[in-house]
């Protein structure tokens, strides 16, 4: 099977910066946003995002990493940050690819038990074959694909970041 680049390393940081400022024009009257990302991908994004962020504003930004198990998405969800320490804040949730919603509908029914002040989710990529009414407030890219079609995120330790369709 083949490799079909989808983002380039460079798209992928314009994107970033892109989503970036979407966060801060969206939480600009708040002191702090807490970024969830959902391990293992989603949490890197979410550290790149969460950098980003820092550069262009002045938000105080919290970084969190969720686990879920994917394969089984009802089991108990365990996040870095207590409930206290989100509880009554803005928060993104972040995972890279949203391909059928389940496991971002499982993680922000999490996010549900605590009062927020604002709650967005935010993809790299979102492949539109949602099985649960969640979407993505920020996406880096809209792909319609095939079923049989899956697309990967890698982010590289050399920075050498892609993501393809295969």
């Amino acid at each position: 099977m083949s490799k079909n680049i989808i983002l380039t390393n460079q798209e992928i940081e314009h994107k970033i910066k892109r989503i970036a400022y979407q966060i801060y024009e969206t939480f600009v009257d708040e002191d702090e946003v807490v970024i969830a990302g959902i391990a293992s991908n989603g949490s890197v994004f979410a550290q790149k995002l969460a950098l980003s962020l820092t550069r262009i504003s002045t938000l105080k930004v919290s970084l969190c990493e969720v686990k879920i198990d994917k394969q089984n998405p009802q089991s108990p969800i365990y996040t870095s940050l207590t409930k206290e320490e989100y509880e009554n804040k803005g928060l993104v949730l972040v995972d890279d690819v949203l391909n059928s919603g389940t496991t971002l509908i499982y993680a922000v029914r999490h996010f549900l038990d605590v009062p927020l002040k604002k709650f967005k989710t935010a993809v790299l990529v979102d492949r539109n074959h949602k099985k649960y009414p969640v979407k993505a407030d920020f996406k880096g890219i809209s792909l319609s694909t095939s079923l049989l079609e899956h697309v990967q995120v890698v982010f590289d330790d050399n920075g050498d970041n892609y993501a393809f369709l295969s």
